[in-house]
């Protein structure tokens, strides 16, 4: 899995951002080759040089149907899928489909920066995760009464990101529950952003909100793809799973002209990934999980004042500097300037993330050891 690939030279964004001296553990890409049997399926479609529009793949739906039957038990119809270029347009597309200009739009900060945005074309409300500090280690809960709290009559939609990007929360039933019952009681349209549930680094099981119950499958839209799971972002390819006919072509007629259609050959990527990809995906994880918990002795036995999550899902963690009283509390900043490491501005997630960053930590593990390395140089004088 990990090689010796010079992605800087391959000309992947997260690796060309930033001048040669820095590191980059920013954007959601992982330091790995995707499985081989993507590649081959790729160049196999490639070679009979006919690279059209498709829209549609009965394959690729029937994949879809058997893996989430066998990974998460939820048994829906071919026809509940609905393809995608990505989650990013399709979080925008909802919040104009079912909020408008006039409807509100419930969020969960720090959260994911296309959430903020999709959810400022409407009216914007907000219920910030509570963080909860035990030495160097950082967890979040929901408050569910501050969620209650800021809903108001225009709010629409409620963006769910399960599991939760930065903070690698994978939320557990009883909590997704509660939030269930917020939204019937509010009449929201659930939409959830489930695109890391395969990357799961704890024995835990990822639970769709959407296999609560019918009442909840008929006001949700759920979003995946493969493309954090397999490393295949530039296939540009996702889909919705929207069980309720009625929210389904409402979605499809109103999206319309909003996203472009699917590429042609992330179905062909999708369905290698799915078909292929489980041994490749069970190595990674073990990898991701030995590189975080790497990650987080590291913190606590040589970054003093850092506090870090744990993540039970995503290979992203968030850490707080904000005790060490860095210049403009902006570790962001301070690390690429100091430590030559480039890292995901906190405030980039919103005002809850003021004196943190992301972390990438899909990275080869003398990479990451560098990195921190680094990290520690550059704060001797405030740890």
């Amino acid at each position: 899995m990990i090689s010796t690939i010079d992605f800087r030279a391959l000309g992947g964004t997260k690796w060309t951002r930033y001048p040669q001296e820095v590191l980059p553990l920013w954007l959601a890409d992982m330091d790995f080759p995707s499985p081989a049997e993507i590649g081959q399926a790729i160049a196999e479609r490639a070679a009979q040089n006919v690279l059209t529009y498709k829209f549609d793949d009965a394959e690729t739906r029937a994949v879809i149907v058997e893996r989430m039957g066998r990974l998460y038990d939820w048994h829906i119809a071919p026809e509940h899928i609905v393809f995608i270029p990505g989650l990013v347009s399709a979080l925008f597309a909802v919040v104009r489909v079912f909020a408008g200009d006039e409807g509100g739009v419930l969020t969960q900060p720090p959260i994911y920066p296309p959430f903020l945005g999709a959810a400022a074309q409407a009216r914007s409300v907000q219920a910030s995760l509570v963080p909860v500090r035990d030495g160097s280690r950082l967890h979040y809960e929901i408050d569910f009464d501050a969620l209650r709290l800021a809903i108001t009559p225009e709010t629409r939609v409620f963006l769910l990101c399960n599991p939760h990007n930065p903070v690698g929360r994978s939320y557990h039933r009883d909590e997704l529950e509660q939030l269930a019952e917020i939204a019937v009681a509010h009449d929201l349209t659930i939409v959830s952003d489930e695109i890391h549930c395969d990357l799961l680094l704890d024995p835990i099981h990822h639970t769709p909100i959407a296999t609560l119950a019918p009442e909840i499958a008929q006001r949700t839209v759920t979003l995946m793809s493969p493309s954090k799971t397999y490393n295949i972002a530039g296939m540009m390819f996702g889909f919705a799973i929207i069980p309720d006919e009625t929210l389904r072509k409402t979605f499809v007629q109103k999206t319309m002209g909003l996203m472009p259609g699917p590429a042609m050959l992330g179905f062909t990527a999708t369905t290698a990934a799915y078909r292929h990809g489980d041994t490749w995906l069970s190595e990674t994880r073990d990898y991701l999980r030995a590189n975080r918990d790497w990650l987080v002795r590291f913190v606590e036995e040589e970054l003093p004042g850092v506090a870090v999550t744990v993540p039970e899902a995503t290979y992203l963690a968030w850490l707080d500097f904000s005790a060490l009283n860095l210049p403009d509390n902006n570790p962001y900043r301070f690390l690429l300037e100091n430590a030559h490491v480039g890292l995901q501005a906190g405030t980039d997630f919103g005002k809850a993330g003021a004196g943190f960053v992301r972390l990438n930590f899909a990275t080869a593990r003398d990479t990451l050891a560098e990195a921190l390395a680094r990290i520690k140089d550059a704060l001797a004088g405030y740890l």
